[in-house]
Formats: C-alpha cells, structure tokens, sequence
C-alpha cells in the first residue's frame, strides 16, 4: 500500500499495551467478529424461517433504503493532508510492553494502523454524508493478553473483534505474527483487510444491522441456526471491507500490485473450513462463525469489483 510520511494518522488510537490484563495465546479457530453475547430465545425456527425473519426485519435492502436502488456514491478527491476535527479519547498512559517484538516494530505498526484508519475515516465519512447521514469514528484500541471492553473482557485469544456497545475495535498486534506463521498471510493490505473487516462491523451497527442479527440470534433456538446468522452478518462485513478498499483507491490511490492477491489470501486462510481442517483435520459446517475460504473471497471480492455497499446483501439469498 502507497503511504508516506505526509499520510494522516487517526487520532482515535487507544494504546493499552503494557497494562494489566493477563491473557494467554491464541486458540485458533478464533475472532468473534462481533463481541456481544449470544441469548437463548424461547422457540425453535428452521434455518428458512431465520431468513424469511431476515426479509422481515430488513423489508427493503436497508442499502437500497439509504442509498437507493441504483443510486451511485459519488467520492469526493480528498487530498493527502486531508484535516479532520481532533476527537481523540483521553490517553490512557501504559507500561513498556515485554513482547518480543522491539520498540521501533510495534512503533512501525501502530502507524500504520493509524493510516488504515483514517483512511476508513475519511471513507467511510464520504459514503454516509452521500445518503445524509453523519459516520461516527470508531475508536481502535491496541492491547496485548486482555482488556476490559463494555462488552466483556477482550483477550488475544478471541483474534480482533469490534464491541458495538463501546464502538471500539480491539486488536492485539501479535495477532498478526500468528497470522504470518499459521496460516501463511503476511502482507500490509493483509493486516488492512482485518481492519476494515472490523470497521464493516461498525458500519453494520450504524446501520442497525447488528441490532436486527442478535435478535434473531436470540430468538434461533439452537447454536447451528445462529451461526448461521453469524456467517451471513461476518460475509457481509468481508464485502463492505472490499467497498472500502475501492472507494479509498479511487480517493487516495493507495494499492499496488500484489495487494488485492494479499487480501484474498487472507480471506482463503482464514475461512472457517480452511481453520478447522488445519487444526482437527475436519470440517464441521455447523459451527461455521465467519464462512468458507470460498465464501469470504466472494464476498470481498464482490465489495472490491463494484464499489457498492448494495453489492453486500448477504442475508437476501439462499446461499451466501
């Protein structure tokens, strides 16, 4: 990805490194996605009634509602320097970290992730302001082993997750080196495509999506018809991260050659079939949680070739 030294960085980083929180490694299949926890209604539905429920709730595409059926967003040229209000949450002061990786690293990372999100910032702000709506910023904070979030305690285990009822996301950097030596997914537009999958998550809460899915989630009846759910709601957040990824090439010109191979690798590599293959040697479809390695590229690449959040309606078709 194309980023210099005049690039802005968001100013809603929350760096908790270095405080208490315990924690252990990584238990992959992980990643909630979604951190919020899952009710147990009072009655049994079938996989079809959920999605029939689905149409219910949403009636009309809630994209066609906001943008119109065949409405175009239209992205303003922002230049390089693009200045935007400082919001930034009080600091919370932290330890020298004990990781293994050195100083200048996470440095060198948490920049990075401060351009990533501007970048969703500045996106994001454009495509809501097309339909009259206002974007809030999300905050990211960065933590390593736990941290308290209002939505529980987030711990490195549980891989990046946004928590809907703080509107933060939450990431452990070393969840990036687990990704490079498990499951062979290195690159920078790699590590963006995690963010922006974790932004699609706020942009769904805006929305009020999230708040539609859990209450079918609640009312499911068994563990398989609420994964289910799940897929469709994380499929849907894989599509509106490759919405931002063409928005904010055609804003910023930020990809290179070799990028989008990144990211589609990242998405295969992390499919839930591809997961628990590597780590049972089996493949058991009802406890899918974020889809298919085939599934997560479609749903990306849907996102990436149109540009449109009207492209990433996954919960009007049979099969996602």
């Amino acid at each position: 990805m194309r980023y210099d030294q005049n690039d802005r960085e968001s100013s809603n980083i929350e760096d908790r490194r270095g405080q208490d929180g315990g924690g252990g490694g990584f238990r992959f299949p992980g990643g909630n996605g979604i951190q919020i926890p899952i009710g147990r209604g009072g009655f049994s539905i079938t996989t079809l009634l959920i999605i029939g429920a689905v149409m219910l709730f949403f009636g009309i595409n809630p994209l066609d509602v906001l943008l119109g059926p065949n409405s175009q967003i239209q992205m303003p040229q922002l230049p390089q320097t693009t200045e935007r209000p400082d919001r930034s949450p009080s600091n919370i002061p932290g330890l020298p970290g004990s990781q293994s990786k050195t100083a200048n690293n996470d440095d060198a990372e948490k920049e990075f992730i401060g351009k990533v999100l501007a970048d969703t910032e500045d996106v994001w702000t454009a495509v809501f302001k097309s339909f009259g709506r206002n974007y809030p910023d999300p905050k990211l904070v960065i933590y390593n082993g736990a941290t308290r979030t209002q939505c529980g305690v987030g711990q490195t285990a549980m891989g990046p997750f946004y928590c809907p009822l703080d509107q933060k996301v939450y990431i452990d950097l070393a969840f990036y080196d687990e990704l490079k030596r498990r499951f062979n997914v290195a690159g920078d537009f790699a590590q963006a495509y995690v963010i922006a999958h974790e932004v699609g998550h706020h942009v769904q809460n805006q929305l009020g999506i999230l708040q539609k899915v859990q209450e079918l989630k609640e009312r499911a009846g068994d563990e398989a018809t609420a994964n289910q759910i799940q897929v469709r709601t994380e499929l849907q957040a894989d599509c509106l991260a490759g919405v931002w990824a063409n928005l904010n090439d055609q804003m910023k010109k930020r990809l290179q050659p070799g990028d989008v191979e990144e990211a589609l690798n990242a998405a295969s590599q992390i499919g839930d079939d591809m997961i628990q293959r590597r780590m049972t040697g089996r493949v058991v479809p009802d406890a899918f949680t974020h889809g298919t390695a085939a599934q997560r590229v479609h749903w990306f690449k849907a996102g990436l070739e149109s540009g449109r959040m009207d492209a990433c309606d996954t919960f009007n078709t049979d099969s996602p």
